[in-house]
């Protein structure tokens, strides 16, 4: 199956640490820019943060309960290689990163079992990355 990248913009109120934090902490490569946004190759998707002011769900994010942690909402990130998500969540680890809910598999046994953590950029976006053994659970019922 082939993927078509999506677009995602996203506000945040501290540009520069945003900024830093995109491209140092989680490794992206950066492209077009201004005085307001920033574009990033966030894993082949067109990830962009614009500087707006801080919004409610950054003030105070809404949560959902599912398998039994309170999941941030609104929330976004990709699904990556198993592999690729135990370094990364190595690498939040040692860069200090608060996890909102810490890296752990979920489902565990079930259909749709997954790796997961959730954490928060430094505008209070709630991010998610999560991982399958079998890709072919990913949607699994």
């Amino acid at each position: 199956m082939s993927l078509s990248p999506f677009h995602l913009a996203i506000p945040v109120y501290d540009l520069p640490a945003a900024r830093r934090f995109y491209r140092e902490v989680l490794g992206l490569e950066e492209g077009r820019s201004s005085d307001q946004w920033v574009d990033f190759n966030f894993f082949g998707h067109q990830l962009v943060i614009h500087e707006h002011p801080k919004t409610p769900s950054q003030e105070q994010a809404h949560t959902n309960a599912v398998d039994g942690h309170d999941v941030p909402v609104p929330h976004f990130g990709v699904v990556v290689p198993w592999e690729h998500w135990d370094n990364l969540a190595q690498r939040l680890h040692q860069a200090g990163v608060e996890f909102v809910i810490e890296p752990h598999v979920r489902f565990r046994g079930l259909p749709g079992e997954q790796a997961t953590l959730f954490f928060l950029d430094p505008c209070g976006n709630a991010l998610e990355f999560k991982s399958f053994k079998d890709l072919n659970q990913l949607f699994a019922t």
